[in-house]
């Protein structure tokens, strides 16, 4: 079963050397994920302040610098591993140092076959033509309800041709969407004690209901294409450029 692992922690809470030794710590994990078969990809990604968020209402596109939603931890970075249970992703949850600062928060991942290929092996752009970026779909599962199953089923056709269209344009890296909230569970590790708590790590009207991983060319090529995702329509789809760490494992890195 393939899970993804959201880190999320207060950006102020950590200081430059801390943050370098965080990166290091967790690279040596991703190395021992890599050996038992367990990685597929990780990395950190760029300050929340470099966040441009894109909703699209009445068929405008209307973008806002930050994230989709002001909290007190923001996401720092991601894990995507592949290990038999969710106590097996737990157990690498409390691992990761993150998880004595802030949250870990664990989301299976609901494998589509209709989608091509990931390319997390792939080379990492040239950061003068490409540059990585994560697109965050946040959805309100209730106005996707609303709206009933014909208009979901369209939506996810929808999203599943872009991944096709960023294929052929070779902007492809990898995406998928996430199993609902009610499956999330928090990990957080505080005085040596792991302490799990089903839920995510915020209660917000949006939740994160799945990913993209592309190459584009600056944020503003990052920006339309957030602005093309069906979930903008209803949700918020937040853009974060992906950091580009040499202490991740040779191999599998985004």
């Amino acid at each position: 079963m393939n899970y993804l692992l959201l880190v999320y922690s207060p950006e102020s809470a950590w200081t430059r050397e801390e943050w370098l030794a965080c990166t290091v710590a967790s690279g040596h994990v991703c190395r021992d994920l890599q050996a038992q078969g367990a990685f597929i990809a990780a990395a950190p990604l760029h300050p929340v302040a470099t966040a441009a968020s894109v909703r699209v209402r009445n068929g405008a596109s209307l973008i806002t610098a930050g994230p989709f939603a002001e909290t007190t931890e923001q996401l720092g970075g991601f894990f995507l591993i592949d290990v038999p249970s969710l106590d097996d992703a737990i157990a690498v949850a409390a691992r990761l140092p993150s998880a004595h600062k802030g949250t870990i928060e664990i989301r299976p991942v609901h494998q589509l076959d209709d989608v091509p290929s990931d390319r997390f092996t792939a080379p990492l752009p040239d950061p003068a033509e490409r540059i990585r970026y994560m697109l965050l779909c946040y959805d309100d599962e209730r106005a996707w309800q609303e709206a009933g199953a014909a208009a979901l089923r369209s939506a996810q056709a929808t999203a599943v041709a872009l991944t096709h269209q960023l294929a052929a344009r070779g902007q492809y890296v990898a995406a998928s969407p996430l199993h609902p909230i009610a499956t999330a569970t928090s990990v957080r590790i505080r005085h040596g004690k792991r302490l799990i708590a089903d839920g995510p790590f915020a209660e917000t009207r949006e939740f994160l209901g799945g990913y993209y991983l592309i190459d584009a060319r600056d944020l503003n090529d990052a920006i339309a294409i957030a602005a093309l995702h069906p979930g903008a329509a209803l949700g918020t789809v937040e853009v974060r450029r992906v950091v580009d760490l040499a202490s991740l494992p040779e191999r599998n890195l985004v």
